[in-house]
């Protein structure tokens, strides 16, 4: 297992969850995605070792994203959650700088995926 997702749940509208991502060895990049049924996968956030992000207008300045590089831990903080945020979230990996860098993206390894549910 290269990834592994905590932190899913209930929650009310307004409220916040943390999500947490540890990974098996440091990459480069890091994101956030999730899927709601019925829905596309939508990239969520990324962020480079050097901690640059690119967010999704639909969660900026709601979903700051951290990482620690020393622990390979990408942390979500899901905050003022709305019932559109229900899906489940999925944190990957890509090796390569140009990825959190305007290039292409291969998301080398995935999460099993953690559930948000907001009522």
């Amino acid at each position: 297992v290269q990834l592994v997702e905590s932190g899913g749940g209930s929650v009310q509208s307004g409220g916040s969850l943390r999500l947490s991502c540890t990974a098996f060895e440091y990459s480069y990049c890091m994101g956030w995605f999730r899927q709601a049924p019925g829905k596309e996968r939508e990239a969520l956030v990324a962020i480079g070792g050097d901690g640059k992000t690119t967010y999704a207008d639909s969660v900026k300045d709601r979903f700051p994203v951290s990482r620690d590089n020393a622990k390979n831990t990408l942390t979500l903080l899901a905050d003022s959650v709305k019932p559109e945020d229900s899906a489940t979230y999925y944190c990957a990996t890509d090796r390569s700088w140009l990825c959190c860098n305007g290039g292409y993206c291969s998301w080398d390894y995935w999460g099993q995926g953690t559930q948000v549910t907001v009522s």
